[in-house]
């Protein structure tokens, strides 16, 4: 019975039924303790209890009912609980108890679930090493092993160690959530098998890397999200016989922000991003993922952390229409490649806090989906492209702490904004900024070569010279000659 807004506690009388074999009472408003009397109910194959408000301890042993194929507690924060030693007879394929109040270490057994697809273990209480058993699991099809804290000093409450790096070459894989624990090392090669994987987030880690140019050979890809780890380097192919690759044909989203990445952004890279220029978004506007279960058909979207418009948001869901890319706070010098005005499904771009040098490209004036820029804390000059002003999408800009100069553009979209988009520019003038402009022309405003044909110009002057011929031929017989007769 889910999604029928039933209310209050699981009554006592359900005991009596040992002998049912799917329980799907998801999406309700149920209360009141978990009711461990369902322990006994060895003949569960779907035992499905999220979204609820329930609370209390959840008895271990159901995790280990034979004939278990789906345990779903994910979303009810007031349950807590371990997990057991998991035998190699389990038929369990979807394992889900994410942002529940569960604890303890994760157990190297869950190797041995063999037919597990769909594993979800976002609880803020695991800690401990991430077994690397996971790795040998085939069928597993979505991953998801993040912390959920809501304190940023809780020690002892996240994962720790390194990724599996032998993860199965039958990989089935299209979700991987490592974010918000405190996994270090390399991201395992091996994940280049993951041939359907969609989503990789393993923000606010310690993962010490260089790029992972190798992932481009994951046809599907389409989110990665790296924030807030040690990525070192150029965002490109280390050796230089391997410049072909390090092109993402699917990603939509590239989150790089708070890492230690270098060198200039290149333009050969911007131009590998296909589907930033063509929109190849087809099926279900959300990411959206489906669990075959026994009698039921479950579907799963994936979260997942962002800085969106100037703030940390969780996307509960991620759409296909976001674009984003954000490379804020490293240490990218050189230019802004003109090559960015290509990306025209763009609508989020964040390249503040790093060493960008020279002019704003004035190709970004087709970026014309695009919401949010924030080009702020960087080291740009020359003035504001007037085709900036012509982005009537653009909700949040910031352009302050660079060295811009010339007259903001003009336009009634453009005052929109606040003082906070172009402070500490000192060559900046013009509303919103109290610094006013010269009257003299000003270094924004550019004069630009006729396009008119030779042959048109031309005929202007040959038209020009027969008026003035004409003109003068009427004045003479009009005035000269009659004075001469009279003479």
């Amino acid at each position: 019975m889910p999604f029928c807004e039933l209310h209050g506690h699981i009554c006592a009388p359900f005991a009596g039924l040992r002998s049912l074999s799917v329980i799907d009472l998801q999406h309700n408003r149920l209360s009141g303790p978990f009711p461990e009397f369902m322990a006994n109910f060895s003949s569960l194959s779907v035992f499905q209890l999220s979204y609820n408000d329930l609370h209390g301890w959840v008895p271990p042993v159901i995790f280990q009912h034979k004939r278990l194929v789906t345990i779903d507690l994910h979303q009810i924060p007031g349950v807590s609980g371990t997990l057991p030693n998991f035998s190699a007879d389990s038929n369990l394929e979807n394992l889900l108890i994410g942002n529940t109040n569960f604890s303890g270490a994760i157990p190297s057994s869950v190797g041995n679930l063999k037919s597990l697809k769909k594993l979800g273990l976002g609880a803020q209480g695991f800690a401990g090493d991430l077994p690397s058993s996971i790795g040998e699991l085939r069928f597993l099809s979505s991953l998801e092993v993040s912390g959920l804290e809501t304190q940023m000093h809780l020690k002892g409450n996240q994962l720790q160690g390194v990724l599996p790096h032998d993860i199965n070459k039958h990989c089935m894989l299209e979700a991987i959530d490592f974010s918000d624990n405190w996994i270090q090392g390399l991201l395992p090669r091996s994940l280049a098998s993951c041939k359907n994987l969609e989503v990789l987030d393993i923000g606010n880690n310690h993962i010490n890397d260089s790029f992972p140019c190798w992932m481009s050979a994951l046809p599907s890809l389409q989110v990665l999200v790296l924030n807030n780890n040690k990525f070192f380097g150029q965002v490109a192919p280390i050796v230089a016989e391997d410049k072909g690759t390090c092109e993402f044909q699917s990603l939509r989203v590239l989150d790089l922000a708070s890492n230690n990445f270098s060198g200039a952004l290149a333009g050969d890279f911007i131009m590998k991003l296909k589907s930033m220029m063509v929109n190849t978004a087809n099926g279900a506007l959300a990411m959206e993922y489906k669990a075959d279960l026994q009698r039921l058909q479950q579907k799963y979207q994936v979260a997942t952390s962002l800085t969106y418009k100037g703030n940390s948001i969780t996307f509960e869901k991620i759409v296909r229409t976001l674009v984003l890319i954000d490379v804020s706070n490293n240490v990218f010098h050189g230019s802004i490649p003109e090559a960015i005005g290509k990306l025209v499904l763009l609508n989020t771009l964040n390249m503040s806090h790093n060493l960008l040098t020279q002019p704003i490209p004035s190709e970004v004036d087709r970026l014309k989906q695009l919401e949010s820029l924030d080009l702020s804390s960087n080291a740009l000059t020359g003035v504001i492209p007037q085709g900036l002003a012509t982005l009537d999408f653009l909700a949040t800009l910031n352009l302050s702490d660079n060295n811009l100069e010339g007259r903001i553009p003009e336009s009634p979209h453009f005052l929109t904004f606040s003082n906070n988009s172009f402070v500490r520019n000192d060559g900046l003038c013009g509303p919103p900024l109290s610094q006013k402009c010269s009257n003299a022309p000003t270094s924004n405003t550019a004069c630009y070569p006729s396009k008119d044909k030779p042959a048109d110009i031309t005929l202007f002057l040959f038209a020009g010279l027969g008026f003035s011929v004409g003109f003068a031929i009427v004045i003479v017989m009009t005035w000269v000659l009659p004075l001469r007769k009279k003479s």
